[in-house]
């Protein structure tokens, strides 16, 4: 991560954010990218004054968004032969077994799991595309998708940027501890969504129990 950042450095404002949106868009297309990576890191510039937090935030949730419904429009044309596919080219992140879990996880608690899947990496990449392919009706989608993406952008973003700010008013005089603190907090936090979002997939059958579901509908 601090690689990233320091690359992040060498470019002009206006790029980081398209590369935030850019990168997350394509991330929850369905396209197994280090959306997460670049958002903290660009939250950590934030901190240093290097790049705005509200237009970090801002791109970070359009991308999550246009991103999402892109990857639903695709899924919902392609259906469950496009998931087979994108499960051969990424067989470590969306194989089977992957796939199957994040079926269960919408056959059980529908758009929910659209709104929790922002805080995990399995269904932060195939929300869209499998929402899609099960016909989740596109209103409550783009709503748990909405939500989901502006929670998780604008909190990770302002929560890294706060922590990050106070942490150089503290230690002005040792940088590296204070960016130490501020990377500790976000991966807390980061620790704290997930252990909640992962309950979804912990309260699921084990992928071998069970057929994967084929229609869609949400609670």
């Amino acid at each position: 991560m601090f690689d990233v950042q320091h690359w992040l450095v060498s470019l002009p404002p206006i790029a980081v954010y398209l590369l935030v949106g850019g990168v997350i868009g394509v991330e929850s297309m369905g396209v197994p990218l280090p959306g997460e990576i670049v958002l903290v890191s660009s939250a950590l510039l934030a901190a240093t004054g290097v790049v705005e937090p509200e237009w970090v935030a801002t791109a970070a949730a359009a991308g999550a968004i246009v991103g999402d419904s892109i990857g639903y429009a695709v899924g919902r044309r392609g259906g469950r032969p496009l998931l087979a596919r994108l499960g051969r080219r990424f067989p470590r992140h969306l194989g089977p077994a992957q796939l199957v879990r994040a079926e269960q996880s919408f056959a059980r608690y529908g758009v929910w799991a659209v709104f929790f899947g922002r805080f995990v990496a399995l269904l932060r990449i195939l929300a869209g595309p499998l929402a899609g392919a099960l016909h989740v009706p596109y209103r409550r989608f783009l709503l748990a998708n909405a939500a989901g993406g502006l929670v998780w952008a604008f909190g990770t973003t302002y929560l890294l940027f706060t922590v990050g700010r106070a942490a150089e008013h503290w230690l002005k005089d040792i940088s590296w501890a204070g960016l130490a603190l501020a990377v500790l907090a976000g991966l807390a936090s980061t620790w704290w969504l997930r252990r909640r979002a992962h309950r979804i997939e912990a309260a699921e059958p084990a992928p071998d129990a069970e057929e994967p579901a084929h229609a869609g509908h949400d609670r």
